[in-house]
């Protein structure tokens, strides 16, 4: 994986809710090669990039609420000097979660939010949500951590550090089951609940869509091949354009019912034709056969 996208340095900054992931999002930037800073003053910020060991790397740089005077709409600023300047790759990315994860998470840990030293951490959470507003709005790549294990944040971010950093569209399609919820990451969904479903069949109930006999079943049904050839149009169309707008990371997802037949052979057809008919790499995920 290349350190530099189109010859210029990349910077991701790092901001967020507190709880929602980001000692964790910065530890999984670190193992992929970027160089790290946790909470750093903005005043530093200039130094940091005239610093000779920091020119020729990927820089993360996490600030958010714990830091002293915190100014959102000064490091909105400043993110977009340095866009305006064109000699950094720039992009933010806003790590959130849902106001009940956040209270559980702060509640296990014990922790004090920083918002909250004197009040409830739900008054905490509210006035963070608040404060960087601002910086959620602007932000090139929002991450919603509430239903991800770490596993999970990983995947989602070492897939786009790759996009950024090798200047090209990184391509993940997934199944899901629409029981278990949307999935967050995802940029496109669609349902595919109107197929035949396998399920009902008692010789293809315990198999998946990873398997010819299921894939066969779905396949058969009347709606398939035109349903099919409609979304292969529309990718020919979407995903250059995307990649000409400078898109890091695109997540096409297909749900059904339990996630495990339907969903999962039209997700491996579509992969095969990204790569096949198109020519970008393609990452497949299978969320509900990962459980």
């Amino acid at each position: 994986m290349g350190d530099l996208a189109g010859h210029r340095p990349v910077i991701f900054f790092v901001t967020g809710l507190s709880g929602a992931g980001m000692s964790s999002a910065l530890s999984i930037l670190e193992d992929i090669g970027f160089a790290v800073f946790d909470n750093f003053p903005l005043s530093l910020l200039p130094a940091l990039l005239q610093q000779e060991e920091t020119r020729a790397r990927s820089l993360a740089v996490s600030f958010d609420s714990r830091a002293l005077h915190f100014d959102p709409m000064l490091l909105l600023s400043t993110i977009k000097t340095l866009k305006d300047q064109g000699v950094y790759t720039i992009k933010t990315l806003f790590l959130s979660a849902d106001d009940a994860v956040l209270l559980k998470r702060f509640s296990e840990t014990r922790r004090i939010h920083p918002l909250a030293r004197d009040r409830a951490v739900a008054d905490g959470i509210a006035a963070e949500k608040g404060l960087l507003f601002p910086l959620k709005h602007e932000a090139g790549y929002v991450i919603d951590t509430s239903e991800y294990s770490i596993h999970d944040l990983r995947r989602v971010i070492e897939r786009f550090a790759d996009g950024v950093r090798s200047n090209r569209l990184n391509i993940t399609v997934m199944s899901f089951s629409y029981r278990h919820g949307l999935p967050r990451e995802a940029d496109l969904v669609l349902d595919v609940r109107f197929l035949r479903n396998p399920n009902w069949d008692g010789e293809l109930k315990d198999k998946t869509g990873l398997e010819v006999p299921v894939q066969a079943y779905v396949m058969a049904d009347a709606g398939y091949p035109p349903f099919i050839a409609g979304i292969e149009t529309i990718l020919r169309l979407l995903l250059p354009r995307y990649a000409q707008e400078g898109k890091s990371y695109l997540t096409l997802a297909f749900g059904c019912t339990g996630g495990r037949h339907r969903s999962v052979t039209v997700a491996e057809q579509m992969a095969a034709f990204i790569r096949q008919d198109m020519g970008l790499e393609v990452l497949v995920h299978h969320r509900e056969l990962k459980k």
